[in-house]
């Protein structure tokens, strides 16, 4: 990866994309490095798909805005299409396969490396595959990982932690940060809530863990 990293989080309203990226952002600052969130809520008041930009550097980051992504998460059907303009040659492009549809990613990109992270593959060799229609936006995507994260924390963990299984998938895709550093802002964050809890602090911690595994199978 580059000094600067380049990320664009989008989901439905409620499913927590824009906290984790102040999380993520918060903990970059802490760690002495530079950090520029930029949250966008869409146009509706309610409803609407929400992105949350974020750019890590060591260095000062000269541009607010982006016009690619370096690591590109879209959580729900629509942000797919909402982001599809952030995905270039060079984006590693992880979608929730237990939210979004295969066709809806697979039938936009050419040429992609393909990793599916779903239960049965854990453990075994990802195979890639090729799309097989051409898209302006998302055909020169070469790395895209399809997780399970939704079913994961409805089945494994809590629903509520479905956004911290993201958090944790993109801290391993880029390596900016290390889960030490993301769970010290996760302490700063709902320290008081995981006092008052001790189980929540070990449920949001094995969510991170889990996403971050995910991802480090898919691509090492």
């Amino acid at each position: 990866m580059a000094n600067l990293i380049k990320i664009a989080i989008a989901g439905e309203g409620g499913q927590g994309v824009q906290s984790i990226a102040e999380i993520l952002a918060e903990a970059a600052n802490e760690a002495g490095k530079n950090a520029l969130y930029i949250p966008n809520f869409g146009v509706e008041q309610r409803g609407g798909v929400s992105i949350a930009y974020v750019q890590i550097s060591d260095e000062a980051i000269g541009f607010p805005k982006f016009q690619k992504a370096d690591i590109l998460i879209p959580v729900s059907t629509r942000a797919v299409e909402r982001t599809a303009m952030y995905a270039g040659k060079d984006t590693i492009y992880i979608y929730d396969n237990s939210l979004v549809d295969y066709n809806d990613v697979n039938k936009e990109v050419v040429g992609n490396k393909f990793f599916d992270v779903t239960p049965a593959n854990l453990g075994t060799d990802n195979v890639a595959v090729n799309g097989d229609k051409a898209n302006k936006n998302l055909s020169e995507v070469n790395t895209l990982i399809a997780i399970p994260a939704n079913d994961i924390a409805k089945n494994e963990l809590h629903p509520r932690v479905f956004n911290i299984i993201i958090l944790g998938a993109v801290i391993a895709a880029t390596e900016v940060l290390p889960l030490d550093r993301i769970k010290e802002a996760l302490e700063s964050k709902l320290g008081a809530k995981f006092e008052a809890n001790p189980k929540l602090r070990e449920m949001n911690f094995n969510a991170l863990e889990r996403g971050y595994e995910l991802i480090k199978g898919a691509i090492k």
